[in-house]
């Protein structure tokens, strides 16, 4: 699986790990016989009709675009020098990150594009097409995205982040809340809600951590950047 260098690149055998996604410009180098093509998370081009083919765009437009490496041969992965941290999956618990701060991932992990505005440990993006925009409203409102990516199943994921990583146990009575624009990940069976802090007249000028709050609770774990700045 994945293996730190330091803290900002990761190296992985492309071959053991049954093949690598990872968001375009993150390859490095590598050594051996590895091939790289265009990869494309489901869901992220959604089709249908009117609204549908609207929360779609709204889904491939928070996309990163990703590239699938196979062969066998080691490859490092880092991007515009940025913290990065492994997280080892286990089947049954669920990793959701924002696209833009997810650097790669064994490509063996089933992929989705859910709403960010409420979901929950096993489930989808909260309602489906209304759940979608509802997401895309709060992800304009807080500056962050519009949608998030969901992975499952048996592997590894490489997340990223401004000045480092704060791992924050959920599971207690009271739910953890975190600023939306310092929010990198939720692993486990985590439920998060995107909650208004205070009225819509009040928030005015306000920070979005201050104006919306990203309620989180369940079992599992929450990753924080030390930083609001947007990836």
């Amino acid at each position: 699986m994945f293996e730190k260098v330091n803290g900002k690149v990761v190296k992985v055998d492309v071959g053991q790990a049954g093949g690598v996604v990872a968001r375009t410009g993150a390859m490095l180098f590598y050594t051996g016989q590895v091939a790289f093509a265009p990869h494309q998370i489901p869901g992220a081009g959604s089709g249908g009709g009117g609204l549908m083919r609207m929360a779609g765009a709204m889904m491939a437009g928070e996309h990163e675009r990703t590239m699938l490496a196979r062969g066998n041969g080691v490859v490092h992965y880092g991007f515009a020098g940025l913290e990065v941290h492994v997280v080892h999956m286990q089947q049954g618990a669920v990793l959701r990150a924002e696209a833009s701060r997810l650097l790669a991932n064994t490509a063996g992990l089933q992929a989705s594009v859910v709403s960010v505005a409420s979901s929950g440990g096993g489930g989808g993006g909260g309602g489906g097409l209304m759940g979608a925009l509802r997401g895309a409203a709060a992800g304009v409102a807080t500056g962050q995205g519009m949608f998030t990516t969901q992975l499952s199943g048996h592997g590894a994921a490489v997340l990223l982040a401004h000045g480092g990583f704060l791992e924050l146990q959920v599971g207690g009575p009271n739910p953890v809340v975190v600023d939306p624009q310092a929010f990198v990940a939720a692993y486990g069976n985590v439920q998060t809600e995107l909650k208004a802090a205070m009225s819509w007249r009040d928030a005015v000028g306000r920070g979005a951590g201050e104006a919306m709050q990203l309620h989180c609770h369940g079992q599992g774990v929450v990753y924080v950047q030390a930083s609001e700045e947007k990836l």
